[in-house]
């Protein structure tokens, strides 16, 4: 809804001071320009990426319109799961988690926490090293580089659509400056006729670099920004997993190794250590 209501204003003060100042409204609706733009833009688009990267950024676009998944709540229900199978290994060996993370669908830990069960690459990450840990001997420092490698490359993978839409926006202007000089060509041709029809078609004109400059910085850009802050957001749930597991490897109790989990997370979605506590304790 933010997005939206962004967009209003954007479009409110732009398009109001316009009015406001005594500008005609119709002078800008040129739906040749934007023809022009937006053909641009979409073929470049088509263009400049591989398959991959038009369907992710196909796939992430709609997300914009939507809140964060990644609240409070998840992240509580997130360290108590992993408190809770680091709890049983604690308690009952390594062997007795085997089946929860061989098929964790099944599992009845997994199945308390619905909220991470649902987000398949969190539940893939977690249950591949808690598979490493269940297989044998481990060295806390090569687990923590190969968890570090696997972050960065789920991290490059979730920019790819922030990069393709914000390299969108960065070309806009260029594109409004070809339509614009599309319309000069058009005014330059049409020189012998009166001088009022001759400065319609020179505001016509200019109203395509106007367009492009909008559409890159008050909307496609922005856009950009959005997904690259979710992007950043995602890397923090693997973040999260990575400490308590490392925490935990190096011998610390489950406690105290999702204590360091907590930690790492940021201060908006940090639940309090009581509130975590309380938490853990109602889902066991």
């Amino acid at each position: 809804m933010l997005v939206i209501l962004g967009y209003i204003v954007v479009a409110a003060s732009v398009f109001g001071g316009f009015a406001l100042a005594g500008g005609h409204m119709g002078a800008l609706f040129q739906p040749v320009e934007l023809l022009m733009i937006g053909g641009a833009a979409l073929g470049s688009f088509f263009v400049g990426n591989n398959g991959k990267a038009i369907k992710a950024t196909l796939r992430d676009l709609p997300t914009v319109l939507k809140g964060s998944k990644y609240t409070k709540e998840n992240y509580m229900e997130l360290m108590a799961l992993l408190y809770e199978l680091l709890g049983k290994v604690r308690k009952e060996g390594l062997m007795s988690i085997e089946n929860d993370v061989e098929n964790p669908q099944e599992s009845p830990v997994f199945a308390k926490y619905p909220k991470v069960l649902a987000d398949h690459h969190v539940v893939e990450f977690m249950t591949d090293y808690l598979r490493i840990m269940v297989s044998g001997n481990l060295n806390a420092m090569e687990i923590e580089n190969l968890m570090d490698i696997e972050i960065e490359t789920h991290h490059h993978e979730a920019l790819v659509s922030s990069h393709v839409v914000a390299k969108m926006g960065d070309a806009m202007p260029a594109f409004g400056i070809v339509a614009a000089v599309m319309g000069v060509v058009h005014t330059m041709e049409s020189v012998g006729i009166p001088p009022a029809e001759l400065g319609i078609l020179i505001a016509h004109a200019l109203v395509g670099t106007f367009l492009g400059i909008l559409l890159a910085y008050g909307f496609v850009g922005p856009l950009g920004t959005l997904l690259e802050q979710k992007a950043e957001e995602n890397s923090k749930m693997y973040h999260a997993v990575k400490v308590v597991l490392l925490a935990n490897l190096n011998g610390y109790a489950p406690a105290m190794a999702v204590e360091f989990g907590r930690k790492v997370l940021n201060s908006a979605v940090r639940p309090g250590f009581v509130e975590l506590e309380e938490h853990v304790k109602q889902k066991r």
